[in-house]
């Protein structure tokens, strides 16, 4: 097991009269996972002081147990918590292990959520390595974990937020496969849940590699390593089977959307899927970040 690198745990300290849960039925876990684009890309009217109030309103109508974000800068990660009541955040920059670089931030509800324990880890083949990279990634990447304790019943969840590369074919393969063998060898009893941008389309049933490349769908193929019974399900297609099966996520502040769903949300067989959504909410003109949060909701 890698050991944990630098962690950062924050508490979210501003008061509300509204606080996530409110929106939640006893016993429901509510999940999103949301690429919320770098604040310092130069996105003329979507840039980041421009969109972040509906990135936070577009959380805090979901009211989200565990919120995983990618593309995550430090700054981005207090503005978030400063706005988002009751929440703890475990954040890791893949630059230096601290605060440098894009994080995959992990925010969880801390009136429901005792933590245990957190890391990251580098995706490639030294993930011990601060600011590595694999195989033929452009950018490291990274996989932050968290180890949770629900306080009403004692329930543990590992939960494991992530971002694959967008160039390197061969490391996103190879990064769901080493994914999918660290949520096998730490799982211990808990509940797993993965939530990430995987820059590789989900296939509306999960087949084999080989089926898929004699389908011609090798970009399916991270989706068949990580998204397999009976270690994970997809939430999306557990609750619509092969309903819009091409449904993207990526669009690019709007300007197209792109087929193929390539952020997921998987948890245990275990846990029974309620919903599981893409959110689409526009606010005006502008998009909240250029990838759709996907939502699941989910009982034990």
């Amino acid at each position: 097991m890698p050991r944990p690198t630098s962690r950062l745990l924050v508490r979210s300290v501003i008061a509300a009269c509204v606080v996530f849960g409110l929106a939640a039925q006893a016993g429901e876990l509510r999940v999103m996972s949301f690429n919320i684009r770098y604040g310092t890309a130069p996105d003329g009217d979507h840039a980041w002081d421009e969109r972040r109030p509906y990135a936070v309103q577009t959380v805090l109508a979901f009211a989200p147990d565990l919120l995983g974000t990618q593309e995550c800068l430090a700054f981005q990660r207090d503005q978030l918590l400063a706005f988002l009541p009751g929440l703890a955040v475990v954040a890791t920059g893949r630059d230096d292990g601290a605060d440098g670089g894009e994080m995959c931030a992990a925010f969880f509800r801390e009136e429901r959520f005792a933590f245990v324990a957190s890391g990251t880890f580098w995706l490639g083949e030294t993930p011990e390595v601060v600011g590595s990279r694999g195989w033929d990634a452009a950018l490291p990447r990274i996989a932050t974990w968290l180890r949770l304790r629900e306080l009403a019943s004692g329930r543990e969840i590992l939960w494991l937020n992530t971002h694959l590369d967008h160039e390197g074919e061969l490391a996103r393969r190879e990064s769901a496969a080493q994914l999918h063998a660290w949520l096998a060898a730490n799982r211990g009893a808990a509940t797993l849940v993965v939530t990430g941008d995987f820059n590789a389309a989900a296939s509306a049933e999960p087949r084999s590699v080989q089926d898929l490349l004699v389908a011609g769908r090798p970009d399916a193929e991270p989706f068949a390593r990580l998204a397999t019974a009976p270690l994970l399900l997809d939430t999306w297609t557990a609750a619509h089977g092969d309903r819009e099966p091409d449904a993207g996520t990526f669009h690019g502040f709007g300007r197209v959307l792109e087929p193929g769903r390539i952020d997921w949300i998987l948890v245990s067989p275990g846990l029974r899927v309620l919903e599981a959504e893409i959110v689409r909410t526009t606010y005006g003109d502008i998009w909240p970040s250029d990838h759709c949060p996907v939502v699941a909701v989910l009982d034990w």
